[in-house]
């Protein structure tokens, strides 16, 4: 039986950054380019409210661009980097230029061999396998 997932949803107290239908930069070499936010795991909100995820979250995401094998195709995510800036506990606050996501497997192990790009802290301490192939944490 494969491991549990962490899918606790976004935590209370940080800055909505990626909210459903937006579209993200895959910043990993699974083949995708542009994916497209369908559904974010473990979300408990308010009817009518549009589900909003932040940094190290899982989402389900549709791939919009990259090679024909993956694109139309729905994989989980976890989302790496933000433009809307956030607060750390340590006061200071950090943004990025782009929002991007890596697809992972169903296991939570990332689907692709390297990531391009920096990373957030908080998603390489939630997702130490994906810390493991990245190359710049921030």
């Amino acid at each position: 039986m494969p491991e549990k997932l962490n899918v606790v949803g976004s935590r209370k107290g940080l800055t909505p950054g990626i909210q459903h239908e937006t579209r993200v930069v895959v910043a990993d070499n699974s083949g995708a380019k542009e994916a497209q936010v369908i559904g974010i795991y473990g979300y408990h909100g308010v009817l009518r409210r549009v589900p909003f995820a932040n940094v190290g979250d899982l989402i389900m995401v549709s791939v919009k661009k990259g090679t024909p094998e993956v694109r139309k195709q729905k994989f989980k995510a976890v989302i790496v980097r933000q433009r809307m800036p956030y607060r750390r506990p340590d006061g200071t606050w950090i943004a990025f230029e782009d929002n991007a996501v890596v697809i992972v497997n169903p296991d939570g192990s990332p689907k692709g061999t390297e990531i391009r790009g920096p990373i957030a802290r908080e998603a390489a301490e939630r997702w130490p396998k994906i810390a493991g192939i990245a190359t710049l944490v921030i």
